[in-house]
């Protein structure tokens, strides 16, 4: 058992009788209280916390209770405070008497600290299973999309980012070489005023050079046991802004890598397009079609794969609630063969994949690869005028092989008109095949049927999901730095989505009926 929090004081007669008065009886924080049952948290929440070490602790169901208001009315850890010393709404939901104290807002830090990830994904799993319980949750299609989130950032110039990746390798070498830190400072400050004037690119590049002229020293002195590693924790603090300073030395060799590094206040945030650039991350969300309840979700950096992360998601879902989902419903991005394969493998997830088809190549009037014939053990390949090739090659994404034919077979062949408009200099015609052939068949025969068309019909659901999370519930933009904090912010934000659906499908308000009299 916990410590009594005995400076929180549970409502009175008086207390009752004020919030009778005061919350009307259809209010929505009493139909939540009436739906979801908030003591099934406090095993997990108890767990997080020593019986017999350190001060007792806080209540720590009243403060996942503030959460949820937190993010249900887009409030501050400040303002969420300031709204229930005078919400008579908040207190009854709360179960909080008027005269009792509330807790101090540095609290909340400590508190989403304390739980972390794995217990408010265990807390947001537990509403999916109590949804379950209702018999809401299906398991017969999930609706699978992502959508951005913009990291909480100011997103420096490369060279403001050269500059602080330098000062912060500096700083962290200080302990161990001070004459040598006093060294780079000097000659960063001369840098500074020759380069004032100067265009950006030769001072990104004095900076840059410099840089790495520090790693190079750093790393030679480790090399040479001049610095000596240990377990200090300034040491490995050096050693993280060591790697950081080699990340941005890579990003600026490649300055049109898709994980370039965007900001050292961020370092899990990247670039990334989706509908619009931004830095930031992915929000990739999972949500069962029969009752709209969000069953499984994760943050990305904004440069991730959405689409190979369906089977996280669908794996997360089935591992916490002890299920098997039937069928996956996605945008174009999961028609990817290789992940088609993985998704429908019946000794795998098993599923029934709805994705749109790739889009057919525009005719050329020339033979196309139905036309060719491949042989059993796939290593020889037959043109329509009967000539065969063995001569093949992987094609550069590893998905299939190229067949080439001699140059000399196709320029004396009768059907080269057919076959190809232009032979090229040193070969001939060249057939490509693909290994996942079959999911992409699979795939194009089943968006013909009505099935497929009301699926993705059904699959506007999900959009509409992820724009309630970002339009009322302030998910667009990221209210913490690091994928860790994200996600706990995208787990409270699903949270409240999924409790606001359970609560209109059991405890709707009574219908009243428009324009009777009053009984």
């Amino acid at each position: 058992m916990l410590p009594a929090a005995t400076d929180y004081l549970s409502p009175d007669a008086r207390d009752q009788e004020i919030f009778a008065a005061t919350v009307a009886k259809d209010h929505y924080l009493r139909r939540v209280r009436a739906v979801i049952d908030f003591e099934r948290f406090r095993a997990e929440l108890s767990s997080c916390y020593s019986e017999n070490l350190g001060r007792p602790a806080k209540e720590p169901l009243l403060l996942l209770k503030l959460e949820f208001l937190q993010y249900q009315y887009n409030l501050s850890d400040q303002r969420v405070l300031e709204q229930t010393r005078c919400n008579m709404a908040f207190r009854y939901f709360l179960d909080l008497s008027l005269k009792s104290p509330l807790p101090q807002h540095t609290l909340f830090t400590k508190f989403r600290k304390r739980l972390g990830v794995e217990k408010h994904q265990r807390i947001f799993e537990d509403v999916v299973a109590q949804a379950r319980t209702h018999g809401l949750v299906k398991d017969r299609l999930r609706l699978k999309d992502a959508t951005h989130v913009i990291a909480n950032i100011a997103i420096p110039s490369a060279v403001r980012l050269v500059t602080q990746t330098r000062q912060q390798l500096l700083d962290a070498l200080r302990p161990y070489q001070p004459e040598r830190v006093a060294a780079q400072e000097a000659r960063a400050a001369v840098i500074h005023t020759t380069t004032a004037d100067l265009s950006g690119e030769e001072r990104l590049l004095q900076r840059v050079t410099q840089l790495r002229s520090i790693v190079t020293q750093v790393e030679a002195a480790i090399a040479t046991g001049a610095l000596a590693p240990s377990t200090e924790p300034a040491w490995q603090e050096l050693q993280a802004v060591l790697q950081l300073a080699h990340k941005v030395l890579a990003d600026r060799e490649d300055p049109q890598s898709a994980d370039r590094l965007v900001s050292l206040q961020d370092r899990d945030a990247r670039w990334g397009y989706h509908h619009v650039h931004y830095a930031g991350y992915l929000l990739d969300v999972t949500e069962d079609a029969d009752s709209g309840i969000i069953t499984a979700l994760n943050v990305l950096p904004a440069n991730g794969d959405e689409a190979r992360d369906a089977t996280t998601l669908i794996e997360q879902e089935e591992q916490a609630q002890g299920n098997d989902v039937q069928a996956l419903s996605m945008d174009g991005a999961g028609c990817r063969g290789e992940l088609l394969r993985e998704w429908t493998d019946p000794q795998g997830l098993n599923l029934d994949v709805i994705v749109p088809p790739r889009p057919k190549p525009a005719p050329t009037g020339c033979f196309g690869v139905q036309q060719f014939t491949l042989a059993g053990d796939g290593q020889t390949m037959t043109c329509p005028a009967g000539h065969s090739s063995n001569q093949r090659s992987r094609n550069r994404h590893d998905s299939g092989w190229v067949f080439r034919f001699r140059r000399g077979v196709c320029a004396a062949c009768p059907l080269l008109g057919q076959c190809t408009p232009k032979l090229g200099r040193t070969i001939g015609r060249q057939v490509s095949t693909n290994d996942y052939e079959a999911e992409y068949q699979a795939i194009a025969a089943k968006a013909q049927t009505p099935a497929y068309r009301e699926i993705r019909r059904q699959h506007r659901g999900i959009e509409r999901k992820l724009g309630e999370l970002v339009r009322w519930h302030a998910l667009r933009r990221a209210r913490y730095r690091g994928t860790t904090r994200v996600l706990i912010q995208s787990l409270l934000t699903a949270l409240v989505v999924n409790i606001k659906r359970v609560v209109r499908a059991l405890a709707a308000p009574p219908v009243r009926a428009e324009g009777l009299a009053s009984p």
